[in-house]
């Protein structure tokens, strides 16, 4: 798949949860063109060209989504938000925090650094399924985002 054709970005490290999101999505018919990215070290080097995408960049992409998780090894979410958002090529990129975490500083945290949404994983199957089902479906289908 061309890096220009990926339309949502996946970067989870919990493979369990990964694959229930895939698997959400991909009922709806919307992880056709899905890139899941297990760190915050991975998802900044394909976002910003970096490693082992060094042939890409931020102007090679234009996703519909990010689904990003918070408690990550390496490189967190919070800081791959920080990057994706200060930067002027990526900073219209649509972020939405998908995480276990409902702590009030992180919600706060997340919205002060300009994610588009925040949405705590629901522990139960069917609960979670939905919700990513809801979250697939509003963001691929009914937001329009700028071109």
């Amino acid at each position: 798949m061309a890096n220009n054709a990926v339309e949502i970005i996946l970067v989870e490290d919990n493979p369990d949860d990964a694959a229930l999101v895939i698997r959400a999505l991909k009922k709806n018919n919307l992880a056709n063109n899905l890139i899941h990215l297990k760190d915050g070290v991975e998802a900044l080097d394909f976002i910003f060209g970096m490693g082992n995408y060094i042939d890409q960049g931020p102007n090679d992409l234009n996703p519909k989504l990010i689904l990003l998780d918070l408690k990550m090894p390496r490189i967190n979410g919070i800081e791959v938000l920080t990057k994706v958002k200060s930067d002027p090529r990526t900073k219209i990129f649509p972020v939405v925090i998908l995480t276990s975490s409902a702590e009030d500083p992180d919600i706060e945290r997340c919205y002060e650094l300009g994610a588009n949404s925040y949405i705590v994983k629901p522990v139960e199957f069917e609960n979670f399924h939905k919700a990513v089902s809801d979250l697939g479906l509003y963001w691929m289908l009914h937001n329009h985002p700028p071109v």
